[in-house]
């Protein structure tokens, strides 16, 4: 036998090969059928699917979202902590900063300071501590900042940062910005992520288990935050005013398009470079960052944006926590391979490396069934709740007006620009007629009261407490306000009812407000005949200017011409009003017709048609003030003096924020009294 198998004798060798012909064409035919019966491997490595296309480009299975096991299995699979860490140290570092300034520790004594300063918090309830208390609050934003940077004392650290930050958050609506949301929305994610696990204090002292690898759900909450940022922007920009460049205009004279400004016009780059690439760039960035293959195109023209925009607005710190979150959509261990680069060590780790590629499909990280659950529960919530807060003003009616809800969680960024020409606080004396005008900046830090419905109610009542606490003899009086804005370069028009008493209003934040007048959207078209008709006037005199003005059948604007403008007239674009001023009989003016105004004087203008009238002012600036620099110019003063400016600020405001400190810690440890600067209401 032994024989026949190696075939090392000559006898027989006829039959030998006879019979290991036969074997060897039975062995042939079966490798083939068995061939058959499996795919080829060159086969399918060359076979593409939507499936296995989709899943390259997501980085995981989209069959782990079918069944909910399966999902909580997802998020646990293992990920390097170390991209994590380095944003938790920028973000740490940024709050601080953040605290100083937009938080307002360099300016708390202007803005806690005064007891009968008017607030606007989101709950009536929410009352502001004693000035040296919230400083001490401040302090302790500080501290907690400063230990999420470095990883000390890891959740306690999250803790005196976020409780803090949002308290104040929400005792001032009148501060509400969508960045604002952001920090407060990633302090919370920050909070229950394992962010310190890598490159933290806690991670050298031991205080956590020292690990190479965390959770991917760290990094999928995180994305999918900064992912619905830029979508939902570019959503909230699918609207006519951006589209048609109305919605941020003049931008183009600022000195950062200065080299666009070689070819193409100031018009082209409001309405092309700002409002088109701006809605495209925000529509589409989150997934071009996302996918690896358009990440390196994606990548300089969102730092270009993000660094733009820190020039041209003043926005704090949210220009760069964007560019501090930018490498969470790169690999996860990138920190690393930059630090094995650094060690010139990075040729020799191609082990390493496919090592940690074989571990993305290594088993999930153990954890208790319970936690996964609660975890998953927690992710798919946040998920739920960033989805529709942004479009939820369909429930919280009452905060709405010309747009949408309260400007914080929106998203709708940059998408509506506000103008006002005149505010008027008028308290009716019912008992006796009397009129008082309330000067419109009392007690208040901004327009932005004066915008919404729910903080209009909020302001009178407390220009009531105000007025029952002077020896007065009013007992029955009423608050009218007559506000006029102008949106996104429309006409300036009423916002409230001059008629409502604001102290009786009603106000409800689930049902719309009756008292908000509706925005004149039928007369935006005629924005293109306004630009127009304010270029030819600014053509006459750099002291020349124009008031559009747009008023309701039936209602009457009081105005007054102050003494320093000069050759007023006038003219009526559509509708009929009548004109009335002292010492001369009323005239009816009709579209087209124009008239002289007499500065130093009030006049009434009557809506006597049907429709809104539609009227304009123009008139001469005779003041020493017209000739101050304007916001043009100022755009173009930049360079070294600028940078010195910049890091002055930054400067006083530390040194601010550091003596405000003192004296509060001097306030509570001596009773010694706080010094203060207070406003002067001119």
């Amino acid at each position: 036998m032994t024989c026949l198998i190696t075939g090392r004798h000559s006898r027989g060798v006829s039959a030998r090969r006879r019979t290991r012909s036969l074997s060897e064409d039975i062995k042939a035919k079966k490798m083939e059928e068995d061939k058959s019966n499996q795919p080829s491997k060159k086969k399918k490595c060359t076979t593409w699917t939507w499936r296995d296309s989709t899943n390259r480009t997501l980085g995981f299975d989209l069959t782990a979202l079918s069944n909910w096991q399966s999902f909580k299995e997802l998020l646990f699979l293992p990920a390097d902590p170390s991209s994590l860490a380095v944003m938790r140290v920028f973000f740490g570092l940024l709050m601080m900063i953040d605290t100083m300034e937009e938080r307002g520790l360099c300016d708390a004594d202007l803005r806690w300071g005064d007891p009968d300063e008017c607030r606007f918090p989101l709950f009536d309830f929410l009352k502001p501590l004693p000035l040296h208390w919230m400083c001490m609050l401040y302090l302790c934003m500080l501290i907690g900042a400063s230990g999420i940077a470095a990883g000390m004392n890891y959740r306690l650290s999250c803790l005196m940062w976020v409780v803090p930050y949002w308290y104040i958050i929400l005792l001032d609506k009148t501060s509400w910005n969508n960045h604002s949301y952001l920090f407060g929305i990633l302090g919370l994610i920050f909070l229950f992520s394992d962010a310190h696990y890598y490159w933290s204090y806690d991670a050298w002292k031991g205080t956590v288990a020292k690990t190479e690898h965390i959770p991917i759900w760290n990094y999928g909450i995180l994305r999918f935050q900064m992912f619905l940022l830029y979508f939902y922007a570019g959503l909230k920009k699918i609207d006519t005013d951006w589209l048609t460049g109305q919605s941020m205009t003049n931008l183009s004279n600022h000195w950062v398009f200065d080299p666009l400004r070689i070819v193409l016009s100031f018009h082209q780059i409001d309405l092309w470079i700002i409002h088109v690439f701006g809605f495209l760039l925000d529509l589409t960035v989150g997934f071009l960052m996302y996918i690896d293959v358009t990440r390196p195109l994606a990548t300089p023209f969102l730092v270009s944006f993000h660094l733009m925009n820190a020039q041209m607005f003043h926005i704090g710190m949210f220009p760069y926590v964007c560019l501090a979150t930018m490498p969470l959509f790169f690999d996860n261990d990138w920190p690393r391979k930059i630090h094995r680069w650094w060690k010139e060590e990075y040729q020799n780790c191609d082990d390493k490396i496919l090592q940690k590629k074989e571990q993305t499909v290594c088993p999930t990280m153990d954890s208790s069934p319970s936690k996964k659950k609660l975890v998953a529960c927690g992710f798919l919530l946040h998920v739920f709740m960033q989805l529709f807060l942004p479009y939820s003003h369909f429930i919280t009616k009452g905060y709405n007006n010309w747009t949408n809800g309260l400007y914080g969680y929106s998203w709708d960024m940059m998408v509506h620009t506000w103008s006002s020409s005149l505010m008027t606080v008028k308290i009716l004396d019912n008992d006796t007629g009397e009129e008082i005008y309330l000067n419109p900046s009392a007690w208040v830090n901004n327009e932005k009261p004066y915008k919404h419905a729910d903080m209009a109610v909020q302001y009178a009542q407390c220009v009531k407490r105000h007025i029952d606490k002077t020896e007065t003899a009013m007992k029955n009086y009423s608050l009218f306000f007559d506000i006029w804005m102008s949106l996104n370069g429309r006409f300036q028009q009423r916002m409230f009812d001059p008629r409502v008493d604001i102290l009786t209003a009603p106000w409800n934040p689930f049902k719309q407000t009756p008292w908000v007048m509706p925005l004149l959207s039928d007369l935006s078209d005629r924005r293109h005949k306004m630009a127009s008709i304010e270029t030819e006037v600014r053509s006459w005199s750099n002291r020349s200017a124009v008031l559009f003005i747009a008023d309701f059948p039936g209602l009457t604007l009081e105005n007054y011409i102050h003494k320093d403008l000069g050759n007023v007239s006038l003219t009526v674009l559509e509708g009929e009003v009548m004109y009335e001023t002292a010492g001369q009989p009323s005239k009816l003016i009709d579209e087209g017709t124009s008239v002289r105004v007499a500065p130093a004087n009030f006049h009434k203008i009557h809506t006597t048609s049907k429709t809104p009238s539609c009227y304009m002012y123009t008139y001469y600036n005779t003041s020493d003030a017209a000739e101050a620099p304007t916001e043009e110019h100022k755009t173009k003063s930049f360079g070294s003096e600028y940078i010195q400016r910049a890091i002055d600020r930054k400067i006083d405001n530390f040194l601010r924020s550091v003596a405000l400190l003192s004296n509060s810690f001097l306030r509570i440890l001596f009773n010694a009294p706080m010094i203060r600067r207070i406003k002067v209401y001119e």
